[in-house]
């Protein structure tokens, strides 16, 4: 498996909020974690930026390597570290800081994923993409419910009311689930700064084209911000390249 991880501030923003890392832990196994921080000012840099480096802390320490252990494992420390933000978020310095969360831990041929917000992580196979996750959101809600179409959802004013995050008062209910890959799948792990601007036709073309895999993040960056970059634009690119032993 072949990774590639990239962020930028985009073309309107003064500060990033989005953060992106990969860990491993003692046995060999990646994680993948990105956030999409919100929030004032600095608040939605920091609540990113730390859940993602303590989800990370708490990883690279285990030697999980099972995916019933691994699931166990997203459940539990996403709950900590939601009542943890929370907790910071009642401070006048940190007033409602929240983050989008998707983490991503390939083991073999099988990828387990936990999602809370409304980041995204979709799977290219054959050249078609497919969105493995839903929104939590207002305008992902009306969506689910047949309520609304795919184009008016891209145009909402309500777009980016976000009814999950880590730092809410109530408990989150993250969605995890698994996906078997197979060699050839990119998996696209991205913040809403790219989907809100790149079409998926052209997010594939890219992906599928032939230049190594950190080109094809950048490419995916430069487009987003060529279409105006009105976000933070992170994207975690993996490629598939062989045969899981």
């Amino acid at each position: 498996m072949e990774i590639a991880l990239l962020t930028d501030v985009g073309q309107k923003r003064s500060n990033n909020q989005d953060y992106v890392n990969r860990y491993t832990n003692r046995a060999g196994i990646d994680l993948i974690v990105l956030a999409d921080g919100m929030g004032g000012h600095r608040a939605g840099h920091i609540a990113s930026e730390m859940t993602a480096t303590d989800l990370g802390a708490a990883w690279v320490d285990t030697q999980l390597n099972v995916l019933n252990d691994v699931r166990q494992w997203m459940v539990d420390i996403l709950d900590e570290e939601n009542k943890k933000i929370h907790e910071l978020g009642k401070s006048e310095e940190y007033k409602g800081m929240g983050t989008t969360l998707e983490a991503v831990v390939v083991i073999g041929n099988q990828m387990i994923y936990a999602h809370v917000g409304d980041s995204c992580i979709g799977l290219i196979r054959n050249g078609e993409y497919t969105r493995l996750t839903s929104d939590h959101s207002l305008v992902g809600a009306l969506l689910r419910a047949g309520q609304i179409t795919e184009e008016e959802a891209q145009n909402h004013p309500h777009k980016n009311f976000v009814t999950q995050s880590i730092g809410q008062q109530e408990p989150i209910e993250p969605d995890i689930a698994l996906k078997t890959l197979e060699v050839g799948d990119y998996v696209l792990v991205n913040s809403d700064g790219l989907t809100n601007m790149v079409s998926i036709e052209d997010i594939c073309d890219i992906v599928l084209s032939e230049v190594p895999l950190g080109q094809k993040a950048e490419s995916l960056i430069r487009f987003a911000n060529n279409a105006g970059g009105t976000d933070n634009i992170t994207v975690a690119l993996l490629q598939i390249t062989e045969e899981a032993h």
